[in-house]
This record gives C-alpha cells, structure tokens and sequence, in this order.
C-alpha cells in the first residue's frame, strides 16, 4: 500500500487528533470517508443538485437524506392542520414527494349558561377551555413517471410544475 504524506498546520491538529481518537486510531480511513463524502457532494452540487434532508416519521424524528432540485411546494390549511407538499426531481430523475402534516388539533370551550359574561370571556379566548393534538407526521414517497406522480401530489401543485416535469433539468446546447 503506498504511503501518502499530508502536512497538518499547528490549527488543524487538534482536529486531527480528534478525528483519530473517535475512529479509534486509523486516521487513513475517517480521512477516506471524509474525502469520499466531499466528492460526492461536490459531485452533486456541480452537476445542479442540491443535498435535501427532509424529516419523515410519526412524529417526524426521523432524517432522510438524496440529492435533488425542488420543482414546487404547496400547502393547505383546514381548521385544525396543516398540510404541505414539497416536490423534488431527485438525481436518478425520479421524483420524490415530501408529505408533511402538523399536529390535529382539537379545541373546545364550556358552553355554560350563556350569560353575558361568558359569552365575553369566550369571545376573549379566555373561560374554561380544553384542548390536544396528535402527533404531526411526515413522510417521502419516490415515483418514477409523471403518471405515478399525478396521483400522488394535489391538482394544484401538478398543474404548477407541470413545465417543469416536462423539460430536462440540463438542456445540452451545441453552440
């Protein structure tokens, strides 16, 4: 195995000695790692994507992490939820579907005898209330064709990034 020299500045050493004491002595390999992880991302950034890390789970505590480039998001909210959609085309030219939705929330005030006071303290947001909410959730769906994605994301969205899904994501021009 051929022997590399690399000179560490004074500054870099402690980062190096750290880097040695938590892969338990073998520098060379976090040091691979390392190089390996910084080419593939280099790789990606220079090819036009972007590292996405997105929460998935119930409650979303989880990470997921691709290379890709957002085509949209859209977002809904009813009474008691939200709901947002974010849509990648991934590096694979698959697209991913970010789904995430925010606790339910349920709210209730006493009803009382419906004096007047009552009525203005509800009215205030204040008097006898109960309240609690499930966990929010998130989670990432990949497709492959634009058919599968359709049926997957809101009409909304799709008719917005509709364009997009059409064309390349590099557009090769011999000029």
């Amino acid at each position: 195995m051929p022997n590399k020299t690399i000179y560490v500045s004074d500054d870099d050493l402690p980062l190096y000695q750290r880097a040695q004491e938590l892969v338990q002595g073998n520098l060379s390999a976090a040091i691979t790692t390392a190089l390996r992880r910084f080419v593939e991302v280099e790789e990606e950034r220079r090819a036009g994507f972007k590292e996405i890390t997105v929460k998935v789970g119930s409650p979303p505590n989880r990470k997921q992490r691709f290379f890709g480039e957002l085509l949209g998001e859209w977002g809904r909210q009813s009474k008691s939820r939200v709901e947002m959609y974010k849509l990648f085309r991934t590096r694979n030219n698959k697209f991913a579907v970010h789904i995430e939705r925010s606790p339910d929330w349920m709210w209730e005030r006493s009803t009382g005898n419906g004096g007047w006071f009552e009525r203005v303290t509800s009215y205030l947001g204040m008097g006898d209330q109960t309240w609690g909410h499930t966990a929010g959730e998130a989670r990432l769906e990949v497709v492959e064709t634009v058919d599968e994605l359709r049926e997957k994301i809101p009409p909304e969205l799709f008719e917005m990034v509709k364009g997009a899904l059409e064309n390349p994501t590099v557009e090769d021009l011999d000029i």
